[in-house]
């Protein structure tokens, strides 16, 4: 097979370099340093100076209709929210994630006589049983403020999992979740309506099991879903063991109609013959074959297409694993990829995902076989296409590691945030910072250096928790990580999906959004600096 002119062009962009306009909201000025890692020490976040945050909610917010959740970030299973001295007993952190920013009319909430207003933010949260759905009314008073739209299925007695993704699904008026869980056990998708409450309801015998995290929708209607599952260790390396999915339904007003999910194939470098039948495959002897090197050496162009795993017209609707499946089927396994979006302005022809890695800096799949991780870029002929292109776009290192969540802040600009755990950030010296990479730029050239938009510090509840992890019977996590970054303008029609239109934040009902997972679990807006408004209304004046 002959790559296309055009495709060439598109895999291998040529690099680019930014002009030397003085830096703005839209082309921030960097932060120097992350945050080191201190016991005992608190610090607060640092934004590049032409940003600035507002809290919009955090975790002891109270939601207007308590019931297993008492406030944001909380289940109501213990009295006290922080700890009483000598005491490692809390209330168990729900941790916030994945964030979904609508505008939408006629939203009701718990109070029948309240007007909600029309800015809405949507979550998941990551932990605690049951799960959760909440929504943040961003035009509401404090009392009103959250809104807790779900901890059951419609049946009224089924729990909801621990959710970690979200998007919103328009064609079908819904939202999706998706639970990591431990990959063919747990892990699946959800739907849920809009209204309060919201009727939620699994999606098991048409997605299948897997560890789903990222879910993204294509102007075609597939569903793009992101698996984050860590493999085992062999000779001090994971094993690549997550896969990427795409899932075409029969009737996009009706996922519960079923459908076809496939997933990702990339053919080896390794195999000469032509076309190349030699795909790269899951294996458990060792982490650190030719085939995980050549995935993350810059320059390599690899030949991909979609495998069928499930056909519900076919196979029925009973529940399934999507992960043994995509074993069995030959298609090739990733580091822990987490989350992906789509390039504005390539008409969904242009896929960016990330690998987690190890979140080890003594993984010996560093430095040549993704042990930091890595950003890789898919490039099809249009959404649907039965095959395209795979490179490697960025090659992770100590200083940008354990890429997770992501979000383009324009179209030649995306921005990954780091989740490097508690033990990389102790290895590193460095709390987690959220990057801005120019997607025009060779990052194969040292010279080019993503922008550090955010060094994300450690909040009081976190230092707390930092101290009692490993004591018996502490259930929550220590240390801030940086999830749910999101920049939208919260247009919830078919043209308003993720990389349907090139974002201008700040401009024109763009918003930009993040949670500080764990500790204090506040959600955050990114703000223009008002400071720098203020400078630049000056300058325009003379």
């Amino acid at each position: 097979m002959q790559l296309k002119p055009s495709l060439i062009a598109s895999v291998l962009s040529v690099p680019l370099v930014l002009g030397g306009a003085g830096a703005s909201a839209d082309q921030p000025t960097g932060v120097p340093n992350a945050n080191p890692k201190v016991t005992g020490v608190t610090s607060p976040t640092a934004l590049s100076p032409e940003l600035a945050q507002i809290a919009r909610a955090q975790g002891s917010t109270p939601v207007e209709n308590p019931g297993p959740v008492k406030y944001y970030g909380y289940l109501d299973d213990q009295p006290n929210l922080l700890p009483a001295p000598g005491s490692n007993v809390e209330a168990t952190k729900t941790e916030p994630d994945k964030n979904t920013y609508l505008v939408l009319h006629g939203l009701s909430g718990a109070d029948p006589d309240y007007d909600y207003g029309t800015h809405f933010l949507f979550q998941g949260h990551e932990a605690g049983t049951p799960g959760t759905i909440t929504r943040i009314n961003l035009d509401a008073d404090a009392a009103h403020r959250v809104t807790v739209l779900a901890n059951f299925e419609s049946d009224g007695a089924t729990p909801l999992p621990p959710i970690d993704g979200s998007t919103w699904y328009p064609w079908a008026d819904r939202l999706l979740f998706s639970q990591e869980g431990d990959g063919s056990a747990t892990g699946g998708i959800w739907q849920a309506t809009l209204d309060f409450p919201s009727e939620v309801e699994n999606l098991l015998g048409v997605f299948g099991r897997a560890g789903y995290e990222g879910i993204q929708a294509d102007s075609d209607g597939n569903i793009w879903l992101i698996e984050d599952i860590g493999g085992s260790t062999v000779a001090g390396a994971r094993l690549p063991n997550s896969f990427i999915y795409r899932f075409t339904p029969k009737n996009r007003h009706d996922l519960k109609q079923g459908g076809k999910l496939r997933a990702l194939q990339v053919w080896s470098l390794t195999d000469a013959s032509h076309p190349p039948t030699h795909p790269i495959v899951f294996q458990t002897a060792s982490a650190l074959t030719q085939d995980i090197k050549d995935l993350h050496t810059y320059g390599h162009v690899f030949q991909t297409r979609w495998v069928l795993l499930h056909d519900t017209d076919v196979d029925g609707f009973a529940s399934f694993s999507a992960s043994a499946l995509a074993k069995a089927r030959g298609a090739t396994p990733f580091k822990r990829p987490e989350n992906a979006q789509f390039r504005p302005g390539t008409g969904f022809r242009e896929f960016f995902f990330d690998e987690t890695g190890d979140t080890s800096a003594t993984s010996t799949a560093i430095p040549d076989h993704g042990g930091f991780g890595a950003v890789q870029k898919l490039v099809q002929s249009s959404p649907s296409a039965s095959s395209g292109w795979l490179t490697l776009f960025f090659k992770s290192d100590l200083e940008h590691a354990a890429f997770d969540n992501c979000a383009f802040w324009d179209e030649d600009h995306v921005v990954f945030v780091e989740d490097r755990g508690d033990g990389l950030h102790a290895q590193g010296n460095a709390l987690d910072s959220g990057w801005l990479l120019d997607v025009r730029k060779d990052y194969s050239n040292p010279a080019n250096k993503p922008v550090r938009l955010i060094a994300e510090g450690r909040d009081p509840s976190a230092t707390i928790d930092s101290a009692l992890l490993g004591t018996v019977g502490f259930q929550n996590e220590g240390d801030n990580e940086i999830t749910g970054i999101h920049v939208s303008d919260g247009d919830a029609s078919v043209h308003g999906l993720l990389g349907a239109k090139d974002p201008h934040p700040f401009n024109d009902g763009w918003r930009v959004f993040y949670t500080a997972q764990h500790g204090d679990n506040v959600t955050w807006e990114i703000v223009r600096e008002p400071s720098r408004d203020d400078d630049d209304d000056h300058r325009h004046d003379h």
